[in-house]
């Protein structure tokens, strides 16, 4: 069964991680965090915004970009940026992709993308806007890939008994 691979690199804003890890939750995807941390895990934002979703989660830590890329060397890292020549919506995504993104407020190391400039997905935006938020662009990329696997044991966890159309 494939694996989506979510990498957060230094992220500084709780609420955008505990966002995240809810995204990565309810989708079945596995978070990685890369050090340094711009919060504690326990942190109070963190822990709003979805660390109580923490104990569904497969989360995996690291010391560094070094670090996360020696274990990791792989040729389906994705590497999100504004940056980029590819959409990400027009890349196929092979199983067991990594989409990797950076710091709310500088992005990925510039020569990093420069190394994997094929590897490189942007979101579009309208004319003068800097970016999306992290943990926006985080569920448009995910979601484009399981859709493109087709949703991978995702399903309604509940039973639907009413159409919201019935009354």
């Amino acid at each position: 069964m494939s694996v989506l691979n979510i990498v957060l690199v230094e992220p500084q804003i709780p609420q955008n991680t505990g966002n995240i890890a809810r995204t990565c939750a309810a989708t079945g995807c596995r978070l990685h965090l890369v050090e340094p941390l711009g919060f504690e895990i326990d942190d109070k934002k963190l822990k709003r915004a979805g660390l109580d979703y923490w104990q569904y989660l497969d989360v995996v830590i690291y010391t560094g970009l070094d670090e996360f890329l020696k274990s990791n060397n792989n040729d389906n890292m994705y590497f999100f940026t504004t940056k980029a020549q590819n959409i990400y919506s027009n890349i196929k995504y092979c199983d067991n992709s990594w989409l990797i993104f950076g710091r709310e407020d500088a992005g990925l190391p510039e020569e990093l993308l420069k190394k994997n400039p094929k590897n490189c997905a942007r979101i579009p935006m309208g004319a003068g806007i800097r970016s999306l938020n992290l943990s926006n662009a985080v569920a448009i990329g995910a979601y484009e890939v399981l859709r493109q696997w087709n949703f991978p044991s995702l399903t309604n966890k509940g039973k639907l008994t009413k159409y919201c159309w019935d009354k």
